[in-house]
This record gives structure tokens, C-alpha cells and sequence, in this order.
């Protein structure tokens, strides 16, 4: 027989969608926000709706953003010769927090990845080709591919070096130094800054 309230129940279930979230973790959560102040659960709640609501997609970089274009994007101060290509937009967070790079950045939302029905045409690989179009006059002279170094990161890495090819635009991948198989995420700063330093042509 079910003896926790259907709003308990429906509060664990919502949690456990989240990644890296358990069962365990989501009940722990819910019954903590019930023994907190009301105060919590509203603010926690508005600020799950504002996260939607006002945060865009930058139409230049596709990174997210509450202006258009983003701030980076817009901004001064950037090296618009270099591209760097990220797979998920947290990680645009994620370089910028090392103070190690100033050039711009496009986010892919994703890699391709074959055996999960993932091809070129589902990652934001268009949009990147439409920023390196002669057309467009922006003057980019070199790309770093700073997809994570697992299957799918070296597949999308190899599949833009070979759209790039015939561009003359030189195709860069950081260097190593990240652990094979791991996320971006993770990198510590050290190790981040040697991969940036000895990226190599691909």
C-alpha cells in the first residue's frame, strides 16, 4: 500500500528525471522541501519557470543567452579570427570560467553519435558553416574543436575538419591533456590550459 501523498509521490518522480538523480536523492529533496520555509519551494519554483521563459538561443553562437545576440557574441575585447566549437552550451561556462581563451565560440548541442540515430543534420553544424561563409565577411582563420575526447567528440571532430578542408580555414583539436573517454566539464584548470596550448591540426 502507498503511504506517501500523491504530491510527495508526483515531487520524487519529477526529480528523478533530472540526471543524475536517484529515487533515494529526488525523496530526499521533495521531504526537504517540505520541512523548509514556503519561501523556498515558491522561489525555487519561479525560478524554474523564468529559466524557460527568458532564456534564448544566441542566433549567432547558439550558446543560451537572455540578449540577442549574446553577450560574447556583441562584445569588444574577442579574437573573431578563432572559433571554438563546443558541444553543449555549459561548457562555453566551463572555458570561460579558466581565463585561458578569447576567442568566440559555436555550440553544437551535441556530437554525432550513429548507434543513437544522431547524423550531422541533428547538431548545429549549419549554422556554423553559414558563420564561415565568405559572404557572411567574417575573416575566421582557424577553428579548435573542443568536443570531449570520447567516441562521438572525435567523430564530429573529424567530420568538421573534413567540411572545413576545402575552406582553407585551419581545423585545430585541443590537445590530449584531457583524460580519454571523460567530459570537458571536468577538467581542472592545469589541464585545460596544456590542452588549449598544444591543440594540433587535424
Amino acid at each position: 500500500m502507498e503511504v506517501l501523498p500523491q504530491a510527495i509521490r508526483n515531487a520524487v518522480d519529477a526529480f528523478s528525471q533530472l540526471p543524475g538523480i536517484g529515487p533515494k536523492t529526488a525523496q530526499r529533496l521533495a521531504f526537504y522541501l517540505l520541512r523548509s520555509p514556503e519561501a523556498l519551494a515558491l522561489n525555487l519554483g519561479e525560478a524554474l519557470m523564468r529559466l524557460k521563459a527568458d532564456t534564448l538561443l544566441c542566433e549567432i553562437c547558439c550558446s543560451f543567452s537572455d540578449t540577442q545576440p549574446c553577450a560574447l557574441c556583441a562584445g569588444g575585447g574577442r579574437d573573431r579570427s578563432v572559433i571554438c566549437v563546443v558541444e553543449d552550451p555549459h561548457h562555453v561556462h566551463v572555458i570561460e570560467r579558466m581565463g585561458e581563451y578569447r576567442g568566440l565560440y559555436h555550440v553544437l548541442h551535441g556530437t554525432i553519435s550513429p548507434l543513437d540515430g544522431v547524423g550531422p543534420e541533428d547538431i548545429r553544424l549549419r549554422e556554423l558553416m553559414t558563420r564561415l561563409a565568405p559572404e557572411e565577411g567574417v575573416a575566421v582563420q582557424e577553428v579548435i574543436v573542443a568536443t570531449s575526447p570520447n567516441l562521438g567528440g572525435q567523430a564530429t571532430a573529424e567530420w568538421i575538419a573534413r567540411l572545413l578542408a576545402p575552406r582553407g580555414i585551419k581545423v585545430t583539436q585541443l590537445a590530449r591533456g584531457l583524460a580519454s573517454g571523460s567530459d570537458i566539464e571536468f577538467a581542472d584548470d592545469m589541464t585545460f590550459r596544456y590542452a588549449l596550448e598544444g591543440r594540433k591540426a587535424l
